[in-house]
């Protein structure tokens, strides 16, 4: 992960110095930074992958008008930009977004925010020890984030009982599933580092590439080309309208896949397709409340996979309240009805060897072979064999040298 570098700001004047960015929506900002620059968002409870996305750009401060961590769970995001050297200037209220102009050069001192001498904003400037107290506080939370939970689980499998249960719904595709490996890619938890540990797996394997929105770009930037891409509501909107929660893929990512799939709602509603139609893509589609990457994994298990690797999504329980609490029981049940296959990508990069090629074989042949001359050489019956080869070879070089002369 890249650290920011910080600057001093102009005129040695105190602070941290950069150039403003903002927007409401942190996704469609992440676009439009630089490294330098300070981030003003408005993003409650901000999570881990926006916040490695914004350590990414190299800034040097996140400016937020609302809360980091409003304390109903511990979310992951501000530890990462702690842990990055950003500065967190806290709850700065959404008078900051009419009071800055975008591409000000500003400076952050002291839990203001300042264009020149005027104070544009005032927070909590937020320390390592600061968001490690609020976390602590926050985990207090979670109980009754799991009592919420059993309750959507219930509701869910009510609504959904059919899909998981049956597989009623879920479409035949052109890609064949039968008995092969299918790793799936999200755009989320280090989907970089697990998609560079799976290059020998994907290359000997040849397994199904599913991209999840922005994970069909993550495939293309690794040098694969997705069998199959499932776009979402976000997934599916014009690239630089996204929200918070999933990037959109590109146009280029959906004419490189074989098959697209749209994940719809209840009632057959996409946001995207008229997009597809737009670009001339035939897509299949999908009705479900759950979560794009669970159409992704059940779709894949209804057609025969053989094994589920799973990349950039959801590990932990942490995870889940950080990312995506209200898709959270339809993560929790799908993952129970596909858990025999399932696979996360760091356990697949600690498993697999590889597979076995013939130069391993001759390799290991010939350091055999070596191993058995050595040990009748030390023989009796070895040294008269040794001698008769050396004088056979000398008889050899000696004929071949009266040839020639």
């Amino acid at each position: 992960m890249k650290i920011p570098s910080r600057q001093t700001a102009a005129d040695g004047m105190p602070g941290i110095a950069g150039t403003i960015r903002m927007d409401r929506r942190t996704g469609p900002l992440l676009r439009r930074l630089h490294p330098g620059d300070i981030a003003v968002i408005d993003h409650v409870d901000l999570d881990r992958s926006a916040a490695e996305a914004l350590v990414q750009c190299g800034v040097v401060a996140v400016v937020n008008a609302s809360s980091f961590i409003s304390g109903r769970f511990p979310n992951l995001g501000p530890e990462v930009l702690a842990r990055g050297g950003v500065v967190l200037l806290d709850e700065v209220g959404p008078d900051v977004f009419t009071k800055v102009r975008d591409g000000a050069s500003a400076r952050v001192h002291d839990g203001r925010l300042l264009v020149g001498d005027d104070v544009m904003a005032s927070g909590v400037e937020l320390s390592a020890d600061d968001v490690r107290a609020r976390m602590d506080l926050a985990r207090g939370g979670v109980a009754a984030q799991l009592q919420s939970f059993t309750h959507n689980t219930t509701e869910f499998l009510r609504r959904e009982q059919d899909l998981l249960l049956h597989g009623e719904g879920i479409p035949r595709t052109r890609t064949r599933f039968e008995g092969r490996p299918v790793v799936v890619v999200v755009r989320g938890y280090d989907y970089r580092e697990d998609l560079r540990g799976l290059r020998r797996y994907i290359r000997e394997q040849r397994p199904v590439l599913v991209g999840v929105d922005g994970g069909a770009d993550a495939l293309l930037a690794a040098g694969h080309r997705p069998d199959l891409v499932v776009i979402g509501p976000h997934g599916s909107d014009q690239p630089g309208t996204a929200g918070d929660s999933g990037p959109p893929v590109s146009d280029k990512a959906l004419h490189s896949s074989h098959e697209v799939l749209l994940h719809t709602d209840r009632s057959g509603r996409a946001a995207g397709a008229e997009r597809l139609e737009r670009l001339g893509i035939r897509a299949r589609s999908l009705a479900t409340s759950g979560t794009t990457e669970d159409v992704a994994l059940l779709l894949a298990d209804n057609a025969g996979a053989s094994l589920l690797v799973t990349v950039g999504t959801h590990a932990s329980l942490d995870e889940f309240f950080d990312r995506d609490r209200a898709g959270l029981a339809s993560v929790f049940l799908t993952r129970l009805l596909v858990g025999p296959k399932i696979v996360d990508a760091k356990g697949v990069n600690q498993l697999y060897a590889g597979r076995v090629r013939p130069w391993h074989l001759f390799l290991v042949l010939l350091a055999g072979l070596v191993a058995l001359g050595v040990a009748l050489a030390a023989t009796p019956v070895g040294g008269d064999w040794w001698t008769a080869v050396q004088q056979a070879v000398s008889d050899l070089s000696h004929w071949i040298q009266g040839f020639f002369t």
